[in-house]
């Protein structure tokens, strides 16, 4: 049986993290976990619950040091800081040890790397910024925040870093202008932050299961913004699976992940992509999430399908990144 490693970063030990943050990330962590240990699949190792970083150690030696006693690593890690990259290079960069320890370690097979459950390596460099992955998007046609950027289409404008997760540094200024003063205001370099017209419309986004080229549209989700002072927007989480297959957008929708996955390879597993729902030109894509998100947390249950073992078995049959 196939020996795999779960490690969700803010949960393992080797990083500091906020409350609310550390709280989001244990739940990921065990829900998919109890998902997994229940589809009998794998034998699993938690991080931070059956192996713990050593004194000191960081997360990059940590994950390597724990890859080379399993045959599959799967990582649940924002893109911030190119923490989610660094963790798949680990992994991936553990090919020439692992060929040499495998034969007497008791793997049971010999394939000559840990295997990634996840997107590829370039698919998690597109996504892990906003201003690349809607350039993208945008030249294969698919509606993004930059076509609401011609004349004078919105007043409106939002200001996030280009590889945040979430919410995270989001602020909401009633014109371009202020929100250029507010980026400059971030200090270091100019691109570390995007502005963008703000998309009115539903806040949505969707649950894809990645497969040989190809997106399967899960579950489409209804995302809780929050808005405070000085503009900040805060995401308080998702109502999972809100339109049923008897929507008409849901049709829709399908035909966009179809078009995502077209002209972004790479996305197995489970993806994400954040939308607004436009009330004249409907889905207008955010950003594309190559991870586990929090929609992940109760959709097995709501589907009714063992999604863990799905993942695992999809991005097996695709191969290593």
């Amino acid at each position: 049986m196939v020996r795999l490693f779960l490690y969700e970063h803010l949960s393992a030990g080797a990083v500091s993290a906020e409350p609310e943050l550390l709280a989001a990330g244990r739940e990921m962590r065990d829900a998919l976990a109890a998902d997994l240990r229940a589809a009998g699949v794998c034998r699993t190792t938690v991080a931070g619950l059956d192996a713990s970083p050593a004194p000191g150690e960081s997360a990059l030696d940590f994950v390597a040091r724990e890859a080379l006693r399993h045959d599959a690593v799967w990582v649940v890690a924002p893109e911030t800081g190119g923490v989610l990259g660094a963790l798949q290079r680990c992994v991936a960069d553990r090919a020439t040890d692992r060929g040499i320890d495998r034969a007497t370690d008791g793997a049971t097979d010999l394939r000559a790397a840990p295997l990634w459950i996840g997107c590829s390596a370039q698919a998690i460099a597109l996504a892990s910024s906003k201003r690349a992955t809607l350039q993208r998007l945008a030249q294969a046609g698919i509606a993004t925040p930059l076509a609401f950027a011609e004349g004078n289409a919105v007043q409106r404008h939002v200001v996030k870093p280009d590889d945040g997760a979430g919410a995270l540094a989001t602020r909401l200024h009633p014109s371009r202008a202020a929100a250029l003063a507010d980026a400059a205001g971030r200090g270091g370099d100019p691109r570390a932050s995007v502005v963008e017209p703000w998309v009115d419309g539903e806040a949505l986004s969707l649950s894809l299961l990645g497969r040989r080229g190809a997106l399967e549209l899960l579950s489409v989700n209804r995302q809780r913004l929050s808005f405070g002072g000085a503009g900040a927007i805060g995401f308080d989480g998702v109502d999972l699976d809100v339109m049923p297959a008897s929507d008409p957008r849901r049709e829709r929708l399908r035909r966009l992940a179809e078009a995502v996955a077209g002209c972004v390879p790479g996305l197995r597993g489970f993806v994400g992509i954040d939308l607004v729902w436009h009330p004249e030109r409907g889905p207008v894509v955010i950003e594309i999430n190559p991870r586990l998100t929090s929609a992940y947390v109760g959709l097995a249950r709501a589907l009714g399908r063992p999604l863990a073992a799905e993942i695992l078995a999809a991005c097996t049959d695709c191969g290593r990144a």
